[in-house]
């Protein structure tokens, strides 16, 4: 079981479960594969040098801890904070979790929301991502930046609203 399925309630069905868009994440493989193909192409000019072979075991080693703080810092990092970051949507409530090392999540109930709106930009469209935006009763609008397929979501969390609020009156004594 996921972060997701293990947190819900008894009863609660999950219907919607995202990590961030892809594009997200492009940035991070485009600077791999270019810090990579630089590493590589560097080591291979450092075997033609002619230099002491400390020097090159000096500049090697300089190299290799550079490549891997540049893939840490830029790549990998990015990609685990991707793969960590959930947004999901239950018949009760708004789920959003996130984090490695320090874990943080929101949980909004569907009964204490007030609008949901989304936001995207003419790259966003040719993605098929977009900003959430969420209004809750007390807080200030929350943002969920790259959720896939935003406007699909946006209909599905509508909908669950309105369900919500029909449930609501329809368990009302009449009066």
């Amino acid at each position: 079981m996921g972060i997701i399925d293990d947190g819900l309630a008894p009863e609660e069905r999950l219907l919607l479960h995202r990590h961030p868009h892809w594009k997200s994440i492009v940035l991070a493989i485009l600077v791999g594969v270019i810090a990579t193909s630089a590493a590589i192409y560097l080591l291979v000019l450092l075997v033609d040098w002619d230099v002491a072979s400390l020097w090159q075991w000096i500049l090697r080693i300089a190299l290799g801890v550079t490549w891997l703080a540049v893939m840490s810092w830029w790549s990998i990092a990015p990609l685990i904070r991707w793969g960590t970051t959930h947004f999901a949507i239950t018949n009760r409530r708004l789920m959003f979790r996130t984090g490695v090392f320090t874990k943080t999540g929101i949980d909004i109930p569907l009964a204490r929301i007030n609008s949901v709106q989304f936001r995207h930009d003419l790259i966003d469209r040719m993605f098929g991502t977009g900003t959430l935006i969420v209004e809750s009763a007390s807080d200030e609008p929350l943002e969920f930046d790259d959720i896939p397929h935003v406007k699909k979501v946006h209909s599905m969390l509508y909908d669950e609203l309105n369900e919500a609020l029909d449930g609501d009156d329809d368990e009302r004594p009449d009066s």
